[in-house]
């Protein structure tokens, strides 16, 4: 069946309604590429398109195939690769562009050519330089053209949002008529409020001649901090199809982030009465991974994916999730991928997320013990931003909470090579006097480090987590290092900064293994941190595997 006759069926191809169902139809390739700082080569093009289509996008825009070369590529590349995901390429309401496009999807088991046509008077004049009757006729020449290449046309009318609802209806039932299945009418710039489109789906749903034929789409921007809620609007006035972006990137102050969009409807799907075929657990790791092919991190306090998120700090809030998560959380972090809700440590945070956190790290207190610990742990809040889980051990060891050692780095040494493996010497010194010298080899300088630490040391590590993050600009900047090791059944956290990143990791992954021998030289060697085994029995454990392996 096609979109067309699916439409007109009240059905989609899926067998579900029509009406039911709100379409994703994701442009995070092409509209979201276009902003500067967001270009992809092809490869992560195509790595994108393939996780895109495992979270469950309806339709993706894989590129502008007349643009470039390397536009065009892309577009064939993602158009042989996608199984399920219908790959939609842009194309202006041009002879030339729409063959290009055409050539580009030829390859793809489900395709759609997306034209777009400037409507508004400020573009006909400005832009275009063409009349109301010019602009109808090469849109439906278009859409006739198009047809002959693929089943599936959507056209859009560029900034109809500021296009005259009587001429806007005009040519998109000219659209219908011509063979156009999907009808988009996007704010371009910005521009509108909720109110404002709803009123306009809403005329145009009762005035555009046979639309029960088309899907009618919306595409939002960001400019006036409203593409989300104005999505949202088009939808509770019968829009079933967003064009939406992950991470919201896209021209400008961005397009309407997808895992929002999908989140308001899912959460509030009471409200609106609609879903969506989005695996929403793999929004989290469809949004890291964007971050990580474009080097463009998140903002901490992002909607949904970012890493405050599900977040809390504030004491109020932490004693309500600790009664129940529904005070303040009105979704679960597994339904979008995260792990958990984390219960940041800090000024604001109150005494029994204190206590709830240090239970969670094996340390118990009576009410007056509590009561003394709390108040230092007040005074270390107001002198650091976060309170790390090495902070509250030193805290309820009655520790310094800034005290480093007993191990301190006197020297290191790396090399690596491109194509093969990389090297590292370290050489530390311990409290009791020792001085000891290790190598190690690694898959690059990062893990030959953490290799030679863990010899030198005795300490077996298991990696989880690494992050490096620039703490300014410039080729001087110095490098924050974040590292989670795996040990003994437990996370232990450390961090470190330097103007050099493998200096910082080797810094932060001492501060782990010093962590965990502060612990375990607590009387007595405490089981629930391991296997309750004494440090010198397991330091010789871990040289009789190192040699072992060796």
């Amino acid at each position: 069946m096609t979109p067309q006759a699916a439409a007109s069926n009240g059905t989609d191809e899926g067998g579900e309604s029509a009406e039911d169902r709100v379409r994703i139809f994701d442009t995070t390739l092409r509209d979201g590429e276009q902003a500067p700082g967001f270009s992809m080569d092809r490869r992560a093009k195509l790595c994108m398109a393939q996780a895109l289509e495992a979270l469950g996008v309806d339709i993706l825009e894989a590129g502008f195939p007349q643009a470039s070369p390397d536009d065009f590529a892309a577009v064939d590349d993602i158009a042989r690769a996608l199984r399920s995901t219908t790959v939609c390429a842009l194309a202006r309401c041009q002879s030339g562009d729409i063959d290009t496009a055409a050539r580009a999807l030829q390859h793809a088991r489900r395709s759609r050519i997306h034209l777009f046509l400037s409507t508004s008077p400020l573009h006909r004049e400005h832009k275009l330089g063409m009349s109301k009757n010019q602009v109808l006729e090469t849109a439906i020449a278009s859409i006739e053209h198009a047809r002959k290449h693929c089943d599936d046309v959507e056209f859009s009318a560029e900034d109809a949002l500021r296009t005259e609802p009587e001429f806007l209806a005009d040519i998109f039932s000219a659209a219908i008529a011509a063979g156009a299945s999907t009808l988009n009418a996007p704010d371009t710039v910005g521009y509108t409020t909720p109110a404002e489109m709803v009123e306009l789906f809403a005329y145009l749903r009762s005035h555009v001649r046979d639309a029960h034929k088309a899907v009618f789409s919306a595409h939002c921007h960001d400019d006036l901090g409203m593409a989300v809620a104005n999505s949202l609007a088009a939808v509770s006035a019968g829009a079933r199809q967003v064009e939406c972006t992950i991470n919201g990137i896209g021209e400008r102050a961005g397009n309407a982030a997808l895992e929002e969009i999908v989140m308001a409807l899912k959460v509030r799907a009471p409200h609106f009465g609609l879903h969506t075929r989005i695996d929403t657990r793999k929004l989290y790791p469809t949004s890291r991974l964007l971050t990580q092919v474009t080097g463009q991190a998140l903002p901490r306090n992002k909607a949904v994916v970012g890493e405050n998120a599900f977040a809390h700090e504030s004491g109020i809030h932490q004693h309500g999730m600790l009664k129940h998560r529904g005070t303040y959380e009105i979704m679960r972090p597994q339904d979008v991928g995260i792990a958990e809700t984390t219960l940041v440590l800090g000024k604001h945070s109150g005494r029994h997320a204190l206590r709830q956190r240090l239970e969670a790290l094996g340390h118990r207190f009576d009410d007056n013990a509590m009561d003394s610990l709390f108040k230092r742990f007040k005074i270390l809040a107001d002198r650091k931003r976060e309170i790390r889980d090495e902070d509250l051990e030193a805290l309820a060891l009655g520790q310094d909470p800034d005290a480093t050692g007993p191990w301190h780095l006197t020297q290191l040494n790396t090399s690596s090579h491109l194509g093969s493996s990389a090297s590292a010497t370290v050489k530390l010194s311990h409290e009791d006097g020792r001085q000891i010298g290790e190598a190690a080899i690694g898959d690059g300088p990062v893990d030959a480090v953490l290799r030679a630490i863990e010899r030198a040391t005795g300490t077996d590590m298991v990696l989880t987590r690494f992050q490096v993050r620039a703490m300014s600009e410039g080729g001087d900047a110095q490098g924050h290092a974040q590292l989670t090791a795996r040990h003994a059944q437990r996370d232990w956290n450390g961090t470190s900064v330097s103007t050099d990143i493998i200096e910082a990791t080797a810094h932060a992954a001492l501060a782990i293994v010093n962590r965990i021998e502060r612990q375990l030289s607590q009387d007595p060697p405490l089981a629930a941190y391991g296997q309750g085994v004494p440090l010198s029995e397991r330091r010789a454990k871990g040289c009789a595997q190192q040699e072992t392996s060796a």
